[in-house]
């Protein structure tokens, strides 16, 4: 199965929360959650206890929507981090908070982490010096990113870091003149971009 194209704020309304899919309208009025926070759906007025394999299933949908990855990736990066030492459930969040998207979302280059995934996927993004179009590579301590010199394109990406109302995390470092950054260390736990009960997530897909 494909990406999903449809509403994105029909996401936010199903998981019960704002996964800011739509950049600064999220932080608005105009977000539709805060209009209307019901299920979406005929049914939406039903309103039942979750069973815990619900609440388990709610938290690996909303972590995989936020990040904006497919079935098969996911599953791949839990069986990554379920190899590593230490806690399963933190390995997946610092491996999903290492995603090069993810990280350009962070540095407030684009307003959302599609808008981020199609920045790098048109070669507008190097990395190392390169240009670089995997949304999914894993960045690391050294790695330096960059947006291309296009003049152009970089007053927009100016224009996203001065509407943008998050601050980059301390894990990396931006050089907002020059738009580069540079990855310092890996993410901690703490520092995950979505707060989510890791432990669900790891029962969910042991079963």
């Amino acid at each position: 199965m494909g990406r999903y194209l449809g509403p994105r704020c029909r996401i936010c309304r199903r998981e019960g929360e704002k996964l800011f899919l739509k950049g600064t309208r999220c932080d608005g009025k105009k977000c539709p959650i805060e209009k209307r926070a019901s299920l979406p759906g005929e049914h939406s007025f039903r309103k039942q206890k979750p069973s815990e394999y619900a609440r388990r299933l709610r938290e690996t949908q909303k972590l995989k929507r936020f990040y904006g990855v497919s079935k098969k990736q996911f599953v791949r990066y839990f069986e990554m981090a379920s190899r590593q030492s230490g806690d399963t459930g933190e390995n997946l969040l610092i491996i999903l908070e290492r995603r090069l998207d993810n990280v350009v979302h962070l540095l407030r280059w684009a307003p959302n982490r599609a808008t981020a995934r199609q920045l790098i996927s048109h070669g507008h993004i190097f990395l190392n010096g390169i240009r670089h179009k995997a949304a999914s590579y894993l960045v690391k301590p050294g790695d330096e990113i960059s947006v291309v010199p296009n003049e152009e394109l970089r007053k927009i990406v100016r224009t996203n870091i001065e509407t943008a109302t998050r601050t980059t995390p301390e894990w990396i470092q931006l050089d907002v003149e020059n738009l580069k950054a540079k990855i310092l260390r890996q993410p901690l736990r703490s520092e995950s971009s979505l707060p989510v009960e890791a432990g669900y997530i790891v029962e969910f897909l042991s079963r």
